[in-house]
């Protein structure tokens, strides 16, 4: 995923954004795991975890961005799928002493009550809290100089229809929300799906919207 936005309060708001590669193959959000019983997520077809986790019985989710840095060592590296899958399940975050098998990336963990940041670049991790409001996560974390941060992050501070600004067309401005970049190879990197998820004391719903489908007519 390349884009987290998150919105704090008594009803917890979360949209995902995936950018990647079109031709990776991967399938809608259901119960794909039996070794995480309850949580529910896209499925990467490649690697076989996911991007956004949710956990409706304990009112939880997860998601999990690419970040910069120096990527882990090919002959030990592990998928990075598992992590959101782990936190949304467990409630956890990984220990840091575990995290030199993964290539860098941020894990946000959400609840209604706390929503933290986890942070790795290859070489050292950190763990923030995100503040009450609305916040949005990229792949250079929580970057006020973002582009995309500066485009969109007012948009959906001050909007309660977020399904509306995910409506324009795919762009390789970079800071656009909605991505279409095709690369020099002839493969296209692009926004392929949104999820937006909401959590209560009394509900957990999401909805997906697959931008590849939208695009195909």
């Amino acid at each position: 995923m390349c884009t987290l936005i998150v919105r704090t309060g008594r009803r917890l708001s979360l949209m995902g954004v995936r950018d990647e590669y079109a031709d990776r193959p991967w399938e809608g959000p259901a119960e794909h795991w039996p070794e995480y019983p309850g949580v529910i997520g896209g499925r990467d077809l490649k690697a076989g975890g996911t991007w956004l986790a949710v956990h409706p019985a304990a009112r939880r989710a997860a998601a999990l961005l690419n970040g910069p840095g120096k990527p882990a060592d090919e002959r030990t590296k592990v998928s990075r799928g598992d992590l959101a899958l782990r936190a949304a399940f467990t409630g956890e975050l990984p220990a840091e002493t575990g995290l030199t098998v993964y290539d860098p990336f941020h894990l946000v963990l959400a609840g209604l009550t706390r929503i933290q940041v986890l942070s790795w670049d290859g070489a050292r991790a950190t763990v923030q809290d995100l503040p009450q409001g609305t916040s949005m996560v990229v792949n250079t974390g929580l970057d006020a100089a973002s582009p995309r941060v500066i485009t969109h992050l007012p948009r959906f501070r001050d909007s309660e229809r977020w399904h509306e600004l995910i409506t324009a067309e795919p762009s390789g401005d970079p800071g656009a929300l909605i991505v279409r970049h095709e690369l020099p190879d002839g493969r296209v990197f692009a926004s392929l799906s949104v999820m937006e998820v909401t959590i209560s004391q009394d509900d957990v719903t999401y909805d997906f919207t697959d931008l590849t489908a939208e695009r195909d007519g």
